[in-house]
């Protein structure tokens, strides 16, 4: 009787919606075109930071790499971008009302004067040319340059998709932060090897904060943290955490050798520039992955009103 008692009379329940259809719909967003565009867009914002740390510290070779690189990142991401719309009038039309609660709408207001000041900056600093007005554009780009990094993590969390949705809170932090690795790591494979001091200190410091917020970000994600770890997501995590992870541990050998650690800290370099593209093919990839499997989707809504129920408090 006991044994007839534990047995479940209900079966396991099979997460799918009408017709086995998934339950979201799965992002339109192209590949590669978006993640592209996130990984040049946070490249670019946080070298136009690193660069006027070089003009601070007299360093022009590293200064007019990095403003090359945030000019060259903006020019790049927006054609990604503008391809992944369709028609370059849809990234137009996008300008003329600033909506604040639109994160799509206020990244469009950021990307635009970004670009115009990042390649104003930039045409100064090879040409020569009227090089006050390209300080002060370079100052723009500088100001512009952490919201760019960092306001397309706000975008993916303004979304439905689970995996996206619930790392609102990490997702900027690991995006600025894998940026500045990217940054770092483009100024430590251009520039000329005595120069390479600021890039490499943000190279590392971006791969410690991106490193330390995605495992807090799979911490407090629980089950919805799974596509990380499965299928392609999973193997492309991987890849980013050991370019990361690499790319670091060479930078900062390198930079205890001196000038002679040059060659290794170029590598460290684009290993870090890798393990950041590469991070936003995963993070993409994942919340496909989510979108895609109705558990992701069904599990969380049950707990959270498990927790409602458990306190008391009333929906609504």
């Amino acid at each position: 009787m006991s044994s007839f008692r534990e047995r479940s009379m209900v079966p396991e329940p099979e997460f799918e919606s009408y017709y086995g259809r998934p339950i979201l719909k799965e992002p339109t967003w192209k590949t590669p075109d978006v993640p592209l565009y996130l990984f040049l867009g946070g490249m670019a914002g946080a070298s136009a930071v690193l660069a006027e740390g070089a003009a601070l510290t007299g360093r022009p070779g590293l200064e007019r790499v990095a403003r090359l690189t945030a000019a060259a990142g903006a020019g790049a991401g927006t054609v990604f971008l503008v391809h992944d719309l369709g028609r370059p009038e849809r990234f137009l039309n996008m300008l003329r009302v600033l909506k604040p609660t639109s994160p799509l709408s206020v990244g469009s207001f950021i990307l635009a004067p970004f670009s115009g000041l990042a390649a104003a900056a930039a045409g100064s600093a090879v040409t020569g040319w009227l090089p006050r007005l390209g300080r002060l554009a370079g100052v723009g780009a500088a100001a512009f340059g952490p919201p760019l990094a960092t306001y397309t993590a706000a975008l993916f969390a303004n979304t439905a998709v689970p995996t996206w949705h619930e790392a609102h809170r990490e997702l900027p932090f690991i995006f600025g932060a894998s940026g500045a690795a990217a940054a770092g790591g483009m100024g430590l494979l251009c520039a000329p090897a005595d120069q390479h001091g600021p890039a490499a200190r943000m190279a590392v410091a971006g791969a410690v904060v991106e490193g330390a917020g995605s495992v807090l970000m799979e911490r407090r994600l629980g089950m919805l943290a799974e596509p990380y770890r499965k299928g392609l997501p999973g193997k492309l995590t991987m890849a980013a955490r050991a370019l990361t992870v690499g790319g670091a541990a060479l930078t900062a050998v390198g930079a205890v050798t001196g000038t002679r650690g040059a060659l290794v800290r170029r590598l460290g370099g684009a290993a870090l520039v890798a393990g950041s593209a590469t991070l936003r093919f995963a993070v993409f990839e994942a919340g496909r992955a989510s979108a895609r499997d109705p558990k992701y989707t069904v599990v969380p809504q049950r707990e959270r009103l498990a927790g409602r129920s458990a306190t008391g408090s009333v929906p609504r």
